[in-house]
């Protein structure tokens, strides 16, 4: 399964700092909901199920990959009846036959995935003509994006993400699914409320919280911590204690697959 990041170092942590906000999810899981079609679909990077578990709680037919067998033992503790079947599986190669789900999505996944494109063909192939696939991209927004891309700025290609590389725009991504068989039918937007500090994202930071700091020596992320906190303070002049910036949409891409 090389290629694609495992989320094995996250698993104890992950639900505290990535599950977003009570109404943020709502309304993700709603917006899912009512775009994807009826029959059975699959969820990439499925994880802890923060979606997949109650997404299948509405009745819903939902299958969930994950490279993380400490991920995947997260989900089955929230879903100990077994609404969500999963398997242990690379995007990269789906244990799947072409045309198994109606739809398919992913959240904050393709950044961690080498051979991204790969997994979008394989999405495309699994789901069948007529289907739909959404796919959140991540990334950070607003002044978050500015402080992370000054960490890339210290801290060179290590701090780049694995795969998809959102820094140029969304071209590439639909590009892509089109060459696939799926075009971009719209964008839409689902309301999120970050209530982290700047305190809390740097210390953080420094505990490996987040991906893009697994690849990076210790010394030379502390360096850049010290770096770009200090950048932070002359550029922002912020509360350093306070929530910063904390509206940040998710923009959720949907995919008409062709026949």
């Amino acid at each position: 399964m090389v290629g694609s990041l495992s989320f094995d170092p996250a698993a104890e942590y992950y639900d505290r700092t990535r599950v977003t906000d009570a109404v943020s999810l709502s309304a993700a899981i709603d917006l899912l909901h009512d775009v994807l079609p009826p029959g059975p679909v699959l969820e990439i990077g499925v994880g802890t199920g923060a979606l997949a578990v109650p997404i299948a709680a509405r009745g819903r037919r939902v299958v969930g990959v994950d490279l993380s067998r400490a991920m995947l033992a997260k989900l089955r503790e929230k879903d100990p009846g077994g609404s969500v079947a999963t398997a242990v599986a690379d995007a990269t190669r789906l244990p799947f036959a072409a045309g198994s789900f109606e739809g398919a999505y992913c959240r904050w996944v393709l950044h961690l995935i080498a051979d991204w494109h790969v997994a979008v063909r394989e999405l495309c192939r699994v789901v069948d003509a007529g289907g739909v696939i959404v796919v959140e991209p991540g990334g950070y927004s607003g002044a978050w994006r500015e402080i992370w891309l000054r960490f890339v700025e210290e801290l060179g290609p290590p701090a780049e993400p694995l795969g998809l590389d959102l820094r140029g725009g969304y071209v590439d991504l639909d590009a892509v699914f089109e060459q696939e068989g799926a075009v971009l039918r719209e964008v839409v937007e689902t309301p999120a409320i970050l209530d982290s500090s700047l305190d809390r994202f740097f210390a953080e930071t420094a505990a490996r919280t987040y991906s893009w700091t697994w690849r990076i020596p210790q010394a030379e992320l502390e360096r850049a911590i010290e770096v770009v906190r200090a950048w932070t303070i002359e550029r922002f002049n912020p509360e350093m204690d306070a929530p910063f910036d904390p509206s940040a949409p998710h923009r959720w891409r949907v995919y008409d697959r062709g026949d």
